[in-house]
């Protein structure tokens, strides 16, 4: 019972407005102070926890989104997005999604995504005459494809405190991405047909196209370098952080030429502070969680979820409705430390394959980013483009549905998640 009282009392700290990190560590000091546990343990959870290996490609990749703006690097990719796909009904809107797609081989965050390349879609969006809105909504809606799509910072972070397969869950994630992109690819054409967006007055010739693809080429091998070094055993998944910012720094010196000592450093700086914030929600994270494990929440959990129902489909269904109630309230690092661990034992004795679980989990918690009242990619985007937050969630609307389809078709035919990982890891 002591278990799910600490889980109200973060609920109802977090309710009440209290940093995150606060809202989870009060309950679970007090949790130890009242049961007369040595407060030592507080220091040795915690550190504990941040003695992971998986948990070195956070700062890492936080760093590669950060690098590849300040070298310029997004400018080339939309470039070429815009080239290759601007003859698209929607045009702009269109290119949008499809640098989201590019930038998220390297990135592997939908914030960075944001900040980076969708500051210059935006802004471009405008300049053509797109309202800002829209232009925001797109942008937002596309940048989850980040986070799903390989590399990624919360599959690392789900394999991590979950204990499934990395590299299996970065695998899963590659067709859900291009599924994704296809769903608000199409949604978008049926939006600009209908309101009349401007679009690219005739498709590329193939000298304009390899003229634009060629300096984005670089970025646009790195997924493949990376995915391929990684099945054949050159580098682990959390390697793949440090021979991405390799990578980018060498593609920066040979090709790009824009990376300065000053922007290098500003790019560390950035990478820091999104680190501490991430790295400090992992440590209390850890301690709540050790606290709910020996009050055994997890089993309770369990045999709760199996008297509902032993179907793994109606579980996949609940954990769906649960995901989204979470993901409007909790960003999305701390539901995956705190949530995935706690609903991962009842799905996995119902049938559920570990990584198929995560793709659901990650997919309902980027849709969470999207919603009020936390939605923090809405308040990025309305930041950067200067638009009421209601205008944006307006013009979202038509954007849940294919991202509601697309969780249900990640849900309920688990080999859009599944083949890959089986085929080529075995």
């Amino acid at each position: 019972m002591s278990g799910f009282l600490v889980i109200f009392a973060f609920l109802l700290l977090f309710i009440l407005g209290f940093p995150v990190v606060l809202a989870i560590g009060l309950p679970s000091i007090a949790y130890l102070l009242i049961n007369q546990l040595p407060i030592e343990m507080v220091a040795q959870r915690t550190l504990y926890a941040l003695d992971s290996f998986p948990l070195v490609a956070v700062p890492v990749f936080l760093f590669v989104g950060s690098l590849m703006n300040s070298a310029g690097i997004s400018k080339h990719i939309y470039r070429f997005a815009d080239t290759a796909v601007g003859r698209l009904p929607g045009g702009l809107a269109q290119v949008n999604i499809f640098g989201s797609l590019i930038f998220a081989g390297m990135s592997g965050s939908a914030l960075a995504d944001i900040g980076g390349i969708g500051r210059i879609e935006i802004d471009a969006m405008k300049e053509k005459g797109f309202n800002p809105a829209f232009a925001s909504a797109v942008t937002s809606a596309s940048a989850i494809v980040g986070p799903i799509f390989p590399p990624s910072i919360p599959l690392i972070l789900y394999g991590t405190v979950t204990g499934s397969s990395v590299i299996q869950l970065l695998l899963g994630g590659i067709l859900p991405g291009l599924l994704c992109v296809a769903a608000l690819m199409a949604v978008t054409a049926w939006l600009a047909l209908k309101r009349g967006y401007p679009r690219a007055e005739r498709w590329p010739s193939f000298k304009q196209l390899w003229t634009d693809m060629f300096p984005a080429l670089p970025a646009l091998f790195a997924p493949i370098i990376l995915i391929g070094g990684m099945l054949m055993g050159y580098f682990t998944p959390t390697e793949i952080a440090a021979v991405t910012v390799a990578y980018a720094l060498l593609i920066s010196w040979l090709f790009y030429r824009e990376l300065t000592w000053p922007r290098l450093l500003e790019a560390g700086i950035e990478t820091l502070r999104s680190s501490a914030g991430i790295l400090l929600i992992v440590a209390v994270a850890a301690l709540f969680g050790w606290v709910l494990s020996v009050e055994q929440v997890p089993q309770a959990m369990t045999q709760l979820m199996l008297s509902i129902s032993t179907d793994p489909y109606a579980l996949l269904l609940l954990v769906n409705v649960l995901l989204l109630i979470v993901g409007m309230f909790l960003d999305s690092t701390t539901a995956i430390l705190v949530i995935a661990p706690i609903i991962a034992k009842p799905m996995m004795a119902a049938g559920v394959d570990p990584v198929h679980l995560g793709m659901v989990v990650i997919f309902n918690l980027m849709i969470g980013l999207l919603t009020p009242p936390m939605g923090l990619a809405l308040f990025l985007v309305a930041d950067i483009a200067k638009v009421k937050m209601k205008d944006v969630l307006i013009e979202m609307l038509p954007f849940y549905v294919p991202l509601g389809i697309t969780l249900l078709m990640i849900t309920y035919i688990p080999a859009i998640t599944l083949w890959l990982p089986r085929m080529m890891v075995g």
